[in-house]
């Protein structure tokens, strides 16, 4: 840099020695000098002002100035015990010197003021007397030989006061000119080079102002920047001199404290105060002058990074110790040494490091990083500059420092060695060279000579320094953005030096600091940086998988978590690198040959082994988080593999001759989990009884009614080579996705049942994972277990239908420890991981419809559902006598648990094995209302059908258990011919609503082919013949009962004349008459009889009658299944019989209200399900704002897309026409409603369309299992305008009630029904209604009731529903200037008018994809820094396959919004919403009745 310009290290040691013969007194005897000193320096000191007032000098001319200069210079050359008159002769220079002041001093004689800078530069001459070394003196003034301490610190003290006196100087006079700057920068540098340039020695005078001599010089130098730019002579100089001076920790520590401040200020200037401020001590700051321009600093800061050479030549303690001071302390040293040997340079290790932290922090600053900041997840400045701009200023001295002690390290030496061998010796011995490196020759000393503290692995710690910083450097690079392949080539060589792992297998600080920085190396498209892929794998085989990680470090601190944290994350970045090349070689940098040559394929099963050892052994909740995310990534990458690039079929992979025992094979493959070595043994066993197991492959999947409905596959294949299926041969079994899959379902239950537990968000993650993981369909599942036994019907098992059962037997003791935990630690976060326990489990039994057939099973999860409602269970253990419901005191662990108890329970009885129905899975409910079923009945005339009201009518609606909506239609419907008893309900419960017809048969109706009555076969032909009848006299009396004998008891009964005699004869007379006249009625009937046409003789015929089409059906139906039944109290007991009513099992509700139709239609309105929405965008690169953004979507503008946003948008769900779709649309006006209505038909007619939008104009896309429904919206410009026309609205009748605004009534029966007028909110609680509580005989008991208090609280919702965006980046950087305000316009739903607060940006949830060039694609999580806001499966900066794209973002926008309702307190669940409807609904409309008034007004018709 300043090779043409001489330097001024001569001058600089010329002034040094000739200091002392400044003086005339030198030609004088010493004793004879110091009194002429002595007498004159008091008398001048006693004028300055310090003892007493000042008075003007009385030196007036040039010449009397210029002798007692003499006198002065001389006296500061005296020996040091002479302190008290060196101390004033220091004094008066230090006032003189305030003639360069702008108010000099009264004491500065006139000659000095008028001239100055000429007596200025003479005083700082002659100051070197000061500092340079007594003659006749070895060095006393630096070695502690013949002086004592306290005179260093006395002398310490009075360069201290010319230091102060110069700087000061320096800062305010004006009328210095260049040749005084020159001057003073030329004296600095002297007295550096005297105190600094010898070996240091402990507490001698340079030890203790090396500081401050350096600090004064830089200061002075910067400021001479400003006011006299230095030539570069005198930069040449400095450099040459901080060469001298590099064995001194201060020099780099004042070098580096320099460097940040002019950083700070290069940064405001050349990226603008957008660019984040560099943030130093205020002291530091205050180095750079106020007036130094930006062209000033640009120089400045070049001139001083430059300024002390190479760092790496800090390794070469030869190179240091060259100067003749070290030569000088060699020869003088008692046993002999050499000059490296010399006990200072032991800090070289450590000062190395001090430089590569300041090129490191320099770095940082560029980058706009904190000082702080370490590891992964600090986002870097947009505005930062190129990595190739950073690389050009320090990438000599970082590459040079990476390779310090590595293999190519070590072979330069050797050949410098050589070539200095051949040399002679005059081309070795330098003088006074500042610009020493690496390149240049070493001495001739033996590397072996260096004591241990100098050996080559002591700079570990600066050469993991700057290795790091390399890593920073090239993580920084933007989307698209060119690093020289120079460079490139030159940090992968420097990495692959420092990844190679040592026999003892110990992390080190170099391995430490790569993983720490490298965190975004693999996700950058940096050329060819997988060929270091065999590298980290190794290095995180060290790191992940030891639970107790041993850092072999020196100087370097490392957080053990942090560094497992960025080793995770360059996990993430990898595991899907193997499926994706598949047989692509990868390629040694070194090796030349193919020996070492890895394929990616290969290397599949040892990143399998380490996440599963990382998940084993780790105990940060942050890092499980993510290892969780990274394994349900892997099985799902692997399961979707093999569906897709496999097809399944491929028999050729996974089948030999033997299918039995190859069978066999892939069960045994799965023994990492630990399973029994033989599972058909295991399943006789559990089966018991003697049987016989078979295996043979079925070709249909027993889940195969989960795919009944006929909707695309979400899932992309790309093309597969043909090499890759012979690779697989040679792939262990454990890779493939079945093995994956046990593997992963043993490890998480076994560390959430053994460690997970207490945490919160790392057991949801775990819950998360397993719920994804059963809904995997793995190939081995085709393959059955069939188990035949004598005694039962036919029993057929999965392969992995033991792990599956494991697995739930494994949740459900997860749900009892939680349960049984002592209330102390009965708190929200534990009640929210029962609930997502509960969640859990339905998602494997919806999957697993099988395990419902194992009874174990089914009596676990039955037991777990009732330890859920009841806070009990019936059989705490198997011998015991099982307690009955009315028994038991009904105390479940909260209100949330039991609620999710019971829609577990809903689930197993309901949907297990039957979803999705034939409404297909956007409904769980029927599709069927009054309206749709009043079309269909023949009474109902077309024109009368157009309105709800008039089809309500015709229904009877009932209400039993205060939750339930019976409609009943007493009316067949048109399709049914059969004139039976005939009813049709519609049932409307919390979990949805059910259509029924039921008949009442006399037969069962295969036995009912025959026509219910026959033709009349007529009566056969009556007979004339008249029978010949005797007349006979009719005997009332045997005839012999005149001779028997009476008795006593024959005279009991009065004759009639007794009678007579007893009543009178009128009484009798009476009685004859009746008798007579009714015998002459009887007689006249007759007569009459035999004269109608009706007679007998008349021979009319015997019709059947009519049929019977008029059924009280509702009452047959009523009392058949026990409605009907009325309770009776016992007056007795004083619990029964005082508080409330009775409560009916059946309440009546008034249909006559017009506000009924309305209410029922909110009702329907709720789903039973819950519902998020996802809203797409599509980034272009730079765009940043919304409209730019929504722009995208347009047809024009659509067609420049990246087609794999196309095939992702395919993958998250299914596409639906909003006006022929049941369920969720992403807006609340048009969900949840009936296909073909009046309204979506006219909606229809209204909307233009427009195929390629799925904006929900017209399609959306959507996806829905049992629990949940999810729509993604990609928003356009009519988003906003659809937004602005219903957002004033109301828009929906439903919206208030969907989000849970409704009054919100207290849970329990009609007996509290006078205190359910009060809205409640619906929160946490563990109290129980006590005061209403039955006694044991009763029939049931009283369900607990929400928390009674916060009666006034508001009831909208606290919090809006979660606002969850994809966000599709061609630019990796946008996100940061993503317009997260600006889009929420887009983004409504209607329901955020019944919140409280409006969705705000800071409550987002945004998943950006950014696809790589690889095909790749790279994920960024952004959302609120809440305890539970990030969910699994994707984690922040995770790398996914396009295979499993759609799918993993689907799972992670659904288990962020379940989190999100967990952690929120007022949530309620879909089924209690609708409860809480119902009895809303019961409250406006019910019908107070009494027993009989009910009865009749069942016997009363519809309209």
């Amino acid at each position: 840099m300043y090779s043409e310009w001489a330097s001024l290290s001569a001058q600089i040691t010329a002034n040094s020695c000739g200091a002392q013969c400044f003086s005339v007194l030198n030609k004088f005897p010493a004793s004879a000098g110091r009194e002429v000193v002595v007498s004159v320096v008091k008398q001048l000191g006693t004028n300055l002002g310090i003892t007493q007032n000042a008075e003007p000098s009385h030196l007036v001319k040039d010449e009397e100035v210029k002798w007692c200069m003499d006198v002065i210079c001389f006296g500061l050359s005296l020996p040091l015990q002479e302190h008290e008159t060196i101390k004033d002769c220091v004094n008066v220079y230090c006032e003189w010197l305030t003639a360069l002041h702008p108010q000099p001093r009264i004491s500065v004689p006139k000659p000095i003021c008028e001239d100055a800078n000429l007596y200025a530069r003479q005083i700082i001459n002659h100051f070197h007397n000061l500092f340079v070394p007594r003659q006749g003196e070895i060095l006393p003034f630096l070695y502690q030989t013949t002086l004592g301490a306290d005179t260093i610190k006395r002398q310490a003290v009075l360069c201290h006061r010319v230091l102060r006196t110069l700087q000061q100087t320096a800062q305010i006079s004006q009328l210095m000119d260049r040749q005084t700057w020159d001057t003073l920068l030329l004296f600095l540098l002297a007295i550096n080079e005297i105190l600094l340039a010898p070996p240091t020695v402990k507490d001698d005078v340079g030890d203790q102002l090396c500081e401050r001599v350096l600090s004064v010089l830089f200061e002075v130098w910067l400021l001479a920047c400003v006011r006299s730019f230095p030539s570069p002579s005198m930069w040449k100089t400095l450099q040459e001199s901080c060469a001298m001076w590099r064995h001194r920790v201060a020099l780099v520590d004042q070098w580096n404290r320099v460097n940040l401040a002019l950083t700070a200020r290069l940064l405001e200037f050349s990226y603008g105060p957008a660019f984040p401020q560099l943030k130093n001590a205020d002291e530091d700051n205050q180095l750079i002058p106020i007036g130094m321009s930006n062209d000033c600093v640009a120089q400045t800061w070049y001139r001083f990074l430059r300024m002390i050479g190479n760092p790496t030549a800090l390794c070469s303690p030869h190179l240091i110790s060259k100067s003749s001071h070290f030569v000088q302390w060699a020869l003088t040293h008692e046993k002999g040494a050499e000059t490296h040997q010399h006990p200072c340079l032991q800090q070289l290790p450590q000062i190395f490091l001090n430089a590569m932290k300041g090129i490191s922090s320099q770095v940082d600053a560029f980058l706009a990083l904190p000082l702080t900041s370490m590891g992964a997840g600090v986002e870097l400045a947009v505005a930062r500059p190129k990595c190739n701009s950073i690389l050009h200023v320090f990438h000599e001295w970082l590459f040079e420092a990476a390779h310090i002690g590595g293999d190519t390290w070590r072979q330069n030496r050797k050949k410098q060695a050589c070539e200095a061998s051949k040399r002679p010796s005059s081309m070795i011995m330098e003088h006074r060279k500042g610009s020493i490196s690496l390149s240049q020759p070493n001495s001739l000393n033996d590397p072996q000579s260096l004591p241990p503290t100098l050996t080559i692995d002591k700079y570990e710690s600066g050469r993991a320094e700057a290795i790091g910083t390399l890593c920073k450097i090239f993580c920084a690079k933007k989307t698209g953005e060119e690093i020289l392949p120079v460079y490139l080539a030159r940090f992968y060589m420097a990495l692959q030096q420092c990844l190679k792992i040592t026999e003892s297998r110990e992390c080190d600080e170099t391995l430490a600091s790569i993983l720490l920085h490298s965190s975004d190396l693999f996700r950058l498209d940096l050329d060819g940086i997988n060929v270091l892929l065999p590298g980290f794998i190794a290095a995180l085989e060290i790191v992940l998988p030891d639970k107790d990680l041993k850092l072999k470090t020196q100087s370097m601190v490392f957080n053990r978590t942090e560094l497992r944290r960025s080793a995770i994350n360059i996990l993430l970045s990898i595991m899907v690198l193997p499926l994706h090349y598949q047989t692509l070689p990868i390629r040694d940098l070194t090796s030349e040959t193919s020996e070492k040559m890895y394929t990616f394929i290969q290397l599949k099963s040892r990143l399998m082994n380490i996440l599963m050892n990382a998940l084993q052994v780790e105990t940060d909740a942050q890092n499980t988080h993510m290892l969780l995310g990274g394994l349900l990534l892997c099985v799902q990458d692997a399961v979707t593999f093999e569906e897709t690039e496999l097809g399944g079929g491929n028999a050729s992979l996974s089948h030999n001759s033997s299918g039995v025992q190859h069978h066999e094979a892939n069960l045994l493959s799965s023994a990492c989990s630990e399973r029994s070595a033989s599972l058909v043994s295991a399943g006789t066993a559990s089966l018991g009884g003697q049987t016989t197991a078979t295996m043979g492959a079925g070709s249909g999947s027993i889940r195969d009614t989960a795919s009944a409905h006929d909707y695309p596959s979400l899932t992309i294949s790309d093309d597969m080579s043909f090499e890759f299926g012979q690779e697989l041969e040679g792939v262990t079994t454990y890779d493939n996705a079945h093995a994956l899959f046990v593997r992963a379902t043993y490890l998480v239950c076994h560390r959430l049942i053994s460690s997970w537990k207490t945490d919160l968000n790392v057991s949801l993650a775990a819950l998360e994972l397993l719920s994804g993981l059963a809904r995997l369909h793995i190939r081995e599942t085709d393959t059955l277990v069939k188990i035949y036994e004598a005694s039962q019907n036919l029993t057929i098992i999965s392969s992995d239908a033991l792990e599956c059962k494991r697995a739930v037997k494994w949740i459900c003791d997860y749900i009892c420890y939680q349960c049984s935990r002592p209330p102390p630690a009965h708190s929200k976060d534990l009640h929210s991981t029962i609930v997502a326990a509960f969640q859990c489990t339905a998602a494997w039994l919806m999957q697993h419809p099988y395990l419902l057939q194992d009874k174990d099973c089914l009596q676990t999860v039955l037991e777990v559902v009732e330890l859920g409602i009841s806070g009990t269970k019936s059989q705490t253990k198997g011998t015991d006598i099982p307690k009955f419901k009315d028994e038991k005191e009904l105390k479940p662990a909260s209100m949330r648990v039991r609620d999710a108890a019971e829609n577990l329970l809903t689930i197993i009885l309901e949907q297990v094995g039957y979803f999705p129905s034939e409404c297909g899975p956007e409904s769980i409910s029927s599709l069927l209302d009054e309206l749709a079923l009043m079309k269909h009945c023949n009474s109902m005339v077309p024109a009368a059908a157009a309105s709800s009201e008039q089809a309500i009518a015709k229904f009877k609606y009932f209400v039993t258990e205060n939750s339930t909506i019976l409609a009943l239609l007493e009316e067949p419907l048109g399709n049914d011919q059969d004139p039976q008893p005939t009813v049709t309900l519609l049932i409307r419960g919390p979990f949805g609503r059910h259509a029924w017809t039921m008949q009442l048969r006399h037969l069962p109706r295969s036995k009912s082919g025959i026509k219910y009555h026959a033709v009349n076969p007529g009566r056969p032909i009556p007979m004339n013949d008249v029978t010949q009848r005797p007349e006979c006299e009719q005997k009332n009396f045997p005839d012999g009962v005149d001779k028997v004998q009476p008795c006593v008891a024959d005279y009991s009964i009065p004759t009639i004349e007794q009678m007579r005699e007893q009543y009178g004869a009128a009484s009798i007379r009476e009685l004859e008459a009746m008798l007579e006249t009714q015998s002459i009625h009887e007689k006249l009937a007759w007569a009459e009889a035999d004269t109608s046409a009706d007679s007998l003789s008349h021979g009319q015929e015997c019709v059947p009658p009519a049929v019977c089409h008029e059924f009280h059906a509702a009452r047959l139906f009523l009392s058949h299944f026990g409605f009907l039944g009325f309770e009776t109290r016992n007056p007795h007991n004083p619990a029964e019989a005082l508080g409330n009513p009775p409560q009916r099992p059946l309440i009546v509700l008034d249909t006559k209200s017009t506000a009924f139709a309305a209410d029922l239609e909110r009702l329907d309105k709720l789903s039973a399900r819950t519902h998020d929405t996802v809203y797409v965008f599509y980034v272009k690169s730079g765009q940043t704002s919304a409209q730019q953004i929504i722009g995208n979507m347009s047809e024009e503008q659509s067609a420049g897309h990246d087609p794999h946003f196309a095939s992702m948008l395919q993958t998250l769900g299914w596409p639906v026409q909003v006006t022929e779709h049941s369920g969720w649309t992403g807006f609340a006006h048009n969900s949840w409603s009936l296909k073909g209505t009046p309204e979506e038909q006219q909606l229809k007619i209204n909307t233009a369309a427009n195929e390629l939008n799925y904006n929900g104009s017209q399609r959306v896309l959507y996806w829905a299992d049992v629990s949940s429904e999810i729509a993604f919206v990609v928003p356009t410009t009519w988003n906003l305008r659809h937004n602005s026309d219903t957002g004033g609205d109301g828009a929906s009748i439903s919206s208030a009630d969907q989000i849970g605004t409704s009054n919100v009534w207290a849970r329990g029966e009609a007996d509290g029904m006078s205190g359910l007028a009060k809205s409640k909110s619906r929160n946490l609680s563990l109290e129980l209604d006590t005061h209403n509580r039955r006694e044991p005989g009763a029939k049931e008991p009283v369900p607990p009731t929400r928390r009674k208090g916060n009666v006034t609280k508001p009831t909208l919702l606290a919090q809006a529903p979660a606002k969850i965006f994809l966000v599709w980046l061609e630019s990796y950087e946008d996100y940061l200037n993503f317009p997260l305000e600006d889009v929420l316009a887009y983004t409504r739903t209607g329901e955020e008018l019944h919140t409280l607060q409006l969705p705000r940006a800071t409550d987002c949830h945004v998943i950006f994809v950014h696809s790589l060039l690889s095909g790749l694609l790279r994920v960024k999580l952004q959302g609120p820094p809440g305890r539970m806001s990030f969910a699994t499966p994707l984690v922040d900066g995770m790398v996914l396959s396009r295979r499993v794209v759609g799918n993993l973002v689907r799972q992670t926008a659904l288990n962020i919004s379940r989190r999100r309702r967990l952690d929120n307190d007022n949530y309620q669940p879909p089924h209690v919403r609708r409860r809480l409807k119902v009895q809303d609904i019961v409250q406006k409309y019910k019908m107070d009745l009494s027993e009989a008034e009910l009865l009749a007004h069942l016997f009363q018709r519809a309209i």
